[in-house]
């Protein structure tokens, strides 16, 4: 039995399906599917039911997760204490990121951050922000950046980023253009394009509309402010983006602020407040790329304060 067996275990585990597993850890379908195999003949039992479209633990599965979870566990723990003494991170750190957001500043922070610490595997991962909230949760993901409606998911530590309101983006004469007052009644009379169910933007636009009791047209939904750009400039719709978002296509859309949807949309970082010194070292990055704002700053790697192996990134 070896380690990567029980990693790749584990992946299949908890994506229930081989090929998503198998991108999750960089190898081919092909290759976690005979590592399984090999596995379960070691065990004596199979470890996954194959019957179905998705891959369900049988009985000997569920029971071997904990245990294998545990495995894993003790040995990243092993190369962490090492590195503790030698003052070297290492590991896997999986930063998730909200569909649709490109975020320069955060960039900046990974990049930084593998400079420093070469030692440590940085995964991305893009995906809705609900479904990143419950990865930081279940400890899937390390550090996320969402799109919010609350400052602080419950449970969760969070860094608010950017706080802004809601805006109508619109061509220059649909009638909403020529508004100096825009509501969400106003919103109501046309077909809306917005981001999908479980995005920050959307949680927002849900709220407001909930609490007056409207009921908006939903005709179309982008993961992507460019998509929700164009089909707005094509006529389809009247988009509803953060006021930073609607800056990038003034050129061709019209932005109205929502006058009445008090709830801000808010751009966060969140993590669990219990974590390692990867995750600590990736928020220090974080702080500075995104200038400030309340996260403790990069300590220093062993006693000599020369190490450039810890030593925080120059002020952007």
């Amino acid at each position: 039995m070896e380690l990567r067996q029980l990693a790749y275990f584990v992946a299949v585990a908890e994506k229930q399906n081989f090929t998503r597993a198998a991108e999750r850890v960089h190898i081919s379908q092909s290759g976690i599917s005979a590592q399984i195999r090999q596995l379960e003949r070691e065990l004596g039992a199979e470890l996954f039911d194959r019957s179905a479209r998705t891959a369900t633990l049988t009985a000997a599965g569920a029971a071997a997760l904990a245990p294998a979870r545990a495995a894993l566990a003790a040995a990243a723990a092993v190369g962490q204490a090492v590195g503790d003494v030698a003052g070297v991170i290492r590991g896997r750190i999986t930063v998730g990121m909200v569909v649709g957001c490109t975020v320069t500043p955060l960039f900046e922070a990974l990049a930084a951050f593998h400079r420093a610490h070469p030692g440590v595997e940085i995964a991305l991962l893009e995906d809705n922000s609900d479904r990143l909230v419950q990865g930081v949760r279940a400890g899937t993901v390390d550090v996320a950046l969402i799109g919010t409606a609350t400052a602080a998911p419950a449970g969760l530590e969070a860094l608010t980023l950017v706080s802004e309101r809601l805006v109508v983006a619109v061509p220059p004469d649909h009638p909403l253009a020529h508004r100096r007052r825009v509501t969400l009644r106003d919103l109501a009379d046309h077909p809306v394009i917005c981001m999908p169910a479980g995005t920050g933007l959307r949680t927002v636009l849900d709220q407001a509309c909930a609490a007056q009791r409207l009921q908006p047209v939903i005709a179309l939904q982008a993961g992507a402010a460019d998509a929700m750009a164009d089909l707005a400039a094509r006529g389809l719709g009247v988009a509803v983006l953060s006021e930073s978002m609607a800056e990038s296509y003034r050129d061709r859309l019209s932005a109205r602020v929502i006058d009445d949807v008090d709830i801000p949309a808010l751009l966060c970082l969140v993590w669990r407040a219990a974590h390692g010194p990867a995750v600590r070292e990736l928020l220090a990055y974080g702080r500075r790329a995104f200038g400030g704002g309340g996260l403790p700053e990069p300590a220093a790697a062993g006693d000599d304060p020369g190490d450039s192996r810890a030593a925080p990134p120059e002020e952007q």
